[in-house]
């Protein structure tokens, strides 16, 4: 059975069985540790890996409309802050299940997807890094040779929040970078294409696409894989 361990800090999810030799470290959406993010730990728990989900914002309560919003304006404001927020946690993980980062994978949603590519940006060195309709746009672009992480970003291709003008300037951005990356658009897939609770957030931009979601998990477990080797 998969032990959840709650700490100030995020929560743990350990398999029941010795570890597979991969940590995984869960990128939260604006509000907090969703239900989406449990059940993705619980997942990978259940594949033998050590899961992590860390309280980005610094606080266990779930913020809502306005205050979670407030929150991810900040952390766009200042992306260094961001990639030392993330790399801390890289290094939690770290301590917490006794693996290097060459054996860590980040999987990040929605703003956790932008922090993830922040941590990319930013030189962050872990096996692999994938974000899913995470945030595109960054006032600090990464510098030619700066990454050193493999990075996937699947997007939806009718996702209001990050327009094809967008995935076009993080095209380029990425070219510059001289970056190791893939990106994949699923046609059909809005915002939040991962979460099967999209449809009681009341935004019609956000919805749940489970061909889009089981496609996305199975291309980000292929790039662990061979990350991993």
């Amino acid at each position: 059975m998969t032990t959840i361990e709650p700490t100030p800090e995020g929560l743990w999810y350990r398999p029941a069985a010795r570890p597979a030799g991969a940590a995984f470290l869960l990128l939260h959406e604006a509000p907090g540790v969703t239900d989406n993010i449990r059940r993705r730990c619980a997942r990978l728990a259940a594949l033998g890996h050590i899961a992590f989900a860390p309280h980005l914002h610094g606080t266990d309560r779930y913020l809502a409309g306005p205050e979670a919003q407030a929150a991810v304006a900040a952390w766009q404001a200042d992306p260094l802050a961001m990639r030392r927020r993330v790399g801390d946690c890289v290094d939690i993980l770290v301590r917490g299940s006794g693996l290097p980062p060459g054996r860590v994978i980040i999987l990040g949603y929605c703003f956790g997807g932008l922090a993830a590519i922040e941590f990319a940006r930013g030189g962050g060195a872990v096996a692999a890094i994938a974000s899913f309709h995470g945030l595109l746009q960054t006032i600090r672009p990464a510098e030619a040779g700066a990454m050193r992480t493999p990075l996937l970003v699947c997007t939806g291709g009718r996702d209001p929040l990050v327009p094809p003008a967008e995935v076009g300037r993080f095209h380029a951005e990425m070219a510059a970078a001289q970056a190791d990356w893939r990106m994949i658009v699923y046609g059909d897939a809005y915002h939040s294409f991962t979460n099967e609770d999209a449809a009681s957030f009341g935004n019609p931009g956000m919805r749940y696409h489970p061909l889009a979601d089981g496609h996305a998990w199975d291309e980000a477990m292929a790039l662990a894989a061979q990350s991993l080797r």
